[in-house]
Order: structure tokens, then C-alpha cells, then sequence
């Protein structure tokens, strides 16, 4: 028999799986074949706003592969379209798009969805950077059986990874992508051939994880030096926490926890030096190492503190 497998993502994080499933070409004693990739359409893109295809659409282009784009599954024709291909399963990765219960029955297989987090632990659009903002430890990839309800689904594999001190949402998200690739070609050797049952979710263990907004890169100064360390990692490379210089936008690239000196305002430059400029936080200080002003590039700290009298300077509104 022939697996017939339609891939749907649209981001860079979706485009290993997709190449390790062409490379794919049998699963639990079945032919895989690989029908074809849906994405989102093209979206504006840079200064000029051109149109541009999603990083999974390039990668099913080079592969070969019919690429699909609704605007919705909800459509009728978008789902008689699918159902042409006649999938048996429909893996997901970052698509973007809802997927239907009548789109979710239609494979013999299902869908199954490549999460970036150890489930139930992070459900949502923003796994990777919600636990690096609450300060986990550990993350990994889960293989889940979709459903109706948002990562409510049971899973059938999980691969974890752990959370480096010094990790980014880009760093982490660098190792996550390919460790997805390699949990999705385990999960499916047990789900094609029926080995065991997928494990239910504990929603008691369960936490949000809330899509990014450009205001949540503001910094306020009075939070605590470790949460405000946390969240330029997690922002980093989107949304990128911010602070005001004189008025202006001063993005943050890099920071560490350093000491606070006691009856500091917050948001007070404490002292600069070769790793960066310290700042006073709510209960400690944080050395900032790279930073960006608008319509500049992201410098060292110690460079752009260069020439500058920042000591006692507050910085944010």
C-alpha cells in the first residue's frame, strides 16, 4: 500500500520535516508519497512589500511538489480541492491556518501536528518563546494526534531538548526545527503500523502560550532583572524588547544579570564598561551587551557607549 501524505506549514521551523518526509520512502512497511504541501499565500514582505512565498513553499517548489494556498479550510472548494489528493494523513507544522473537524476526519490517519513544546506544558502560537520567558528548562517536540481543541490532542511521541542559559528564541528554535523532523519519522512508524495507542494530555499541566505582541517588547524597568533578562532572549529575534535614549528607540539584544546598587531608580544607567552598559532593574541590575537604535544595526554595547556620558542617564519613559 501507498501512505499518500499532504504536508501543511508555512514557516522555516516547518521546512525540515517537510525535506526529511521527501527523503522518506516507505513507513511501516507502506510506501510514502508525498502529494502536497499547503501554506499560506504569499504575504507582503520588506520595504517594497512585495509579494512573498512562505520559506515551505520555496522548499515544496525545489522538492517538486503541487503547492496548495486557501485563504481558509473552512471553504468548501479549498476542502474538495484537498480531498482530490485523496491524502491519508495530513501532517502539520506551523501552518497557521484552522484546520476543520471535517478536514481533520477526512485522512484514514488523521492529522498529526508538530508542536514545539513537551505537552501540555505550552499550548498556542509562541511554545518556544513562552519558556524561555517563564524561565523552563527544558522544552522539546511533541507529536500530536489534532483535534478540535487548541494542542488538546493526545500524543504520540515526544523528543525533549534542554533550554541553555544563554539560549534565544532563534537559538532554540535552530535546534527545535530538525529535532521535529527527526520525532515526526518515529511517530509515524508507530502510527502507521498501530503500534500502541497515542498518550491523552493532562490539561491541569497545561499553560498558554499566548501569541507575541510588538507592545510586550516595551521593557519596564521596574520588573525584576531576572524577567526582564528572560524576555530579551525570548524576543530575540521577534519582537526584540525595547527602551527608550533620549526619546528614542533602543532595542535590546543581548542582556545578563549583573548587580543593582540599592536606591536606584530603575532604569538608571548604572555603570558602563567593556561587557556593556548595567542598568538598574527592579530588584538587581542587568548588563546590556547589544543594542540597536533605529535605523541602525545591532552594535556592542561598550561600542555604541563609546563617547556617550550614559552613567546616571535613565533609560524608558
Amino acid at each position: 500500500m501507498t501512505l499518500r501524505v499532504i504536508y501543511c506549514g508555512t514557516p522555516d521551523f516547518a521546512v525540515p520535516a517537510l525535506e526529511a518526509l521527501a527523503r522518506q520512502g516507505a513507513i511501516g512497511g507502506e510506501s510514502l508519497e508525498l502529494v502536497a504541501a499547503y501554506t499560506q499565500p504569499d504575504r507582503p514582505s520588506g520595504r517594497g512589500k512585495k509579494l512573498t512565498a512562505s520559506p515551505v513553499k520555496r522548499a515544496a517548489l525545489e522538492l517538486g511538489l503541487p503547492v496548495e494556498q486557501p485563504v481558509s479550510l473552512r471553504d468548501e472548494n479549498a476542502q474538495t480541492r484537498l480531498a482530490e489528493y485523496q491524502p491519508d494523513l495530513l501532517v502539520v507544522a506551523a501552518y497557521g491556518l484552522i484546520l476543520p473537524p471535517s478536514v481533520l476526519d477526512l485522512p484514514r490517519f488523521g492529522a498529526i501536528n508538530i508542536h514545539a513544546s513537551l505537552l501540555p506544558r505550552w499550548r498556542g502560537a509562541a511554545p518556544i518563546n513562552r519558556a524561555i520567558e517563564a524561565g523552563d528548562t527544558e522544552t522539546g517536540i511533541t507529536i500530536m494526534q489534532m483535534e478540535a481543541g487548541l494542542d488538546t490532542g493526545p500524543m504520540w511521541h515526544k523528543m525533549p531538548e534542554p533550554i541553555q542559559p544563554e539560549d534565544t528564541a532563534g537559538s532554540l528554535h535552530d535546534r527545535l526545527a530538525p529535532l521535529g523532523a527527526t520525532a515526526l519519522i518515529e511517530a509515524l512508524e508507530r502510527i502507521v503500523t498501530g503500534e500502541g495507542a497515542p498518550e491523552p494530555q493532562d490539561d491541569t499541566q497545561s499553560c498558554y502560550a499566548a501569541k507575541l505582541a510588538k507592545a510586550e517588547a516595551r521593557v519596564d524597568w521596574r520588573e525584576s532583572a531576572g524577567l526582564i533578562e528572560r524576555r530579551v532572549r525570548a524576543f530575540n529575534p521577534w519582537p526584540v524588547a525595547q527602551t527608550t535614549l533620549d526619546g528614542q528607540t533602543l532595542r535590546l539584544w543581548g542582556a545578563r544579570l549583573a548587580d543593582g546598587r540599592k536606591g536606584a531608580v530603575p532604569g538608571e544607567v548604572l555603570a558602563v564598561s567593556e561587557g556593556g552598559m548595567v542598568v538598574q532593574a527592579g530588584d538587581g541590575g542587568l548588563e546590556i551587551n547589544r543594542v540597536q537604535r533605529a535605523g541602525g544595526r545591532p552594535i556592542d554595547a561598550a561600542d555604541f557607549a563609546r563617547g556617550r556620558k550614559l552613567e546616571g542617564v535613565r533609560l524608558g519613559d
